[in-house]
């Protein structure tokens, strides 16, 4: 009788790992993202010490997705303001607080003020399920969401994180 206690215990905790492994592939390495469309500004989310999100930003614009960038500057110090290439503004700003909330916050009225209706978003693949969910409690225009692959030696410490925000999100900080 002690071998079918634990098989059953072995195999819940084995379904259940399955199940986390599960849902932690669907929301944060493979998360529902977007194709790019033409859009009123493109945001890229800080927090990448290389700043592949504001790169990648500065080229969808250069592909003519949208002439406005708006770079968020994260990091200890902050990251620089990258340069505009030709025929793109570049607007950067330091969230406050300085997480996702607090670029969510920005964005959602820096569009009001400037009257976008369409904007794509920017974040490390790892972030754009929580970046979504924000955004979307933060504003009601359109919003297209094309990540970026951060570093591998950083994804592992990026899930993590993610887990821990997300259900922040969910429970604790559940407005905009």
């Amino acid at each position: 009788m002690r071998w079918v206690g634990r098989h059953r215990l072995a195999t819940s905790v084995l379904a259940v790992l399955v199940v986390f492994v599960l849902v932690t592939a669907r929301l944060f390495v493979w998360p529902p993202t977007d194709d790019p469309a033409p859009v009123d500004a493109i945001v890229a989310l800080g927090g990448d010490p290389g700043q592949i999100e504001a790169q990648r930003a500065l080229a969808l614009a250069q592909q003519g997705y949208g002439d406005t960038v708006v770079v968020s500057r994260g990091g200890y110090p902050p990251a620089p303001c990258p340069p505009a290439p030709d025929k793109v503004r570049v607007i950067c700003f330091r969230a406050d607080p300085l997480n996702t909330r607090g670029e969510a916050e920005y964005v959602a009225r820096l569009a009001a003020a400037r009257h976008w209706r369409r904007l794509m978003v920017v974040p490390a693949t790892t972030q754009t399920t929580r970046a979504r969910l924000l955004f979307e409690r933060c504003t009601d225009v359109d919003l297209r969401f094309v990540p970026v692959r951060g570093p591998l030696w950083r994804f592992a410490y990026q899930v993590a994180y993610e887990w821990g925000a997300l259900l922040k999100a969910l429970t604790l900080h559940r407005s905009c």
